[in-house]
């Protein structure tokens, strides 16, 4: 008998072991199941769900190419902790990839299988012998202060005398730089996260965390001539809405929003990377180079733990050895 999956896993239902081969006889069913319960159960973003299912049935893929099996015959119960170390000599000598990529993949496809062993598919970890890559720590790329100011000056003036584009494209960089957010956060963003004095804005950060993030009052009164042009555009502005729109109404896609990020960082002759992630990291050193508390902003940033965000202390201290260097007189 067979039921249908993502009913089972959404009314809150575990499959047990003594109907585990019935359900998970099919590579795609394991598959399936698992990422029906990322998105049901540990909330998962949809981003992540997408990138969990590609490393997977890529895996998949590859072993079955590997044995010369078809495709869809592949069972996942069939994997040794031995195709999982060709597949990283694989992905890293023929396809070139990072450490940091294949650690990414690894955790796919290692959150997979103790799903599995969960259910009683298998019984053997796997991954027990299989330990992450070591990856060189790269300092967060941020924008310096020199730089940051005349790009908010700027943006302050499209805001004022601007037409809808460039007013949202402003908005679009002050948000991020304002408040720290990640480039889905804002994407994600709709007008009833406000409150109503929009003063703080409610944000649903990765693995379904929520926090709240204080709105400066400079910020307030943007947001508020922001949403007043949608109104005078006709556009839709219910607390179900999404904040950043096209021209037509319809939310953003993350690849416009980002490619807005890099024209307008362009366009104020910012170095280097040019990205929202690089705008995070904008906020969390400027607040770290004036003082602000650690624990503040690992809050702010919606960091799960305080080691993510004391990775800005190197840029503090790397701008302080700079300034040792240019003005110590014993240089």
């Amino acid at each position: 008998m067979f039921f249908n999956l993502e009913f089972v896993y959404l009314c809150g239902f575990e499959v047990k072991a003594t109907a585990s081969v019935e359900f998970f006889n099919k590579r795609n069913n394991m598959i399936d199941a698992f990422v029906t319960y990322i998105q049901a159960e540990r909330r998962y973003s949809a981003l992540t769900v997408r990138n969990y299912r590609h490393d997977i049935e890529s895996f998949m893929t590859w072993c079955a190419s590997n044995r010369g099996i078809p495709t869809e015959k592949f069972n996942p119960t069939m994997v040794t902790a031995e195709d999982i170390r060709e597949w990283i000599i694989y992905r890293m000598d023929s396809d070139k990839i990072g450490a940091s990529s294949m650690n990414r993949e690894l955790s796919s496809l290692r959150s997979f299988y103790k799903y599995l062993r969960r259910q009683n598919i298998i019984s053997q970890d796997i991954f027990c012998r299989i330990t992450a890559l070591r990856t060189p720590r790269k300092l967060p790329t941020f924008v310096p202060e020199t730089r940051m100011t005349p790009l908010l000056d700027n943006i302050r003036e499209k805001s004022q005398d601007g037409d809808f584009l460039e007013q949202r494209n402003a908005l679009i960089i002050a948000l991020f730089y304002s408040c720290g957010i990640r480039l889905a956060e804002l994407q994600g963003i709709h007008i009833g996260d406000f409150s109503s004095d929009l003063k703080t804005l409610h944000i649903r950060g990765k693995g379904d965390k929520h926090r709240m993030i204080p709105i400066l009052p400079e910020m307030t009164l943007r947001i508020r001539a922001y949403i007043e042009r949608l109104q005078n555009m006709g556009l839709s502005t219910e607390a179900n809405r999404p904040l950043i729109v096209s021209q037509l109404g319809g939310a953003l896609s993350r690849s416009s929003i980002h490619r807005i990020v890099e024209a307008e960082l362009g366009g104020a002759n910012v170095q280097g990377k040019k990205s929202p992630h690089v705008l995070r990291h904008t906020f969390a050193t400027h607040l770290l180079n004036k003082d602000a508390d650690m624990r503040d902003i690992q809050e702010l940033m919606g960091h799960s733990s305080l080691r993510t965000t004391q990775h800005y202390t190197h840029n503090s201290i790397s701008q302080l050895q700079e300034v040792y260097k240019r003005a110590h007189p014993h240089k």
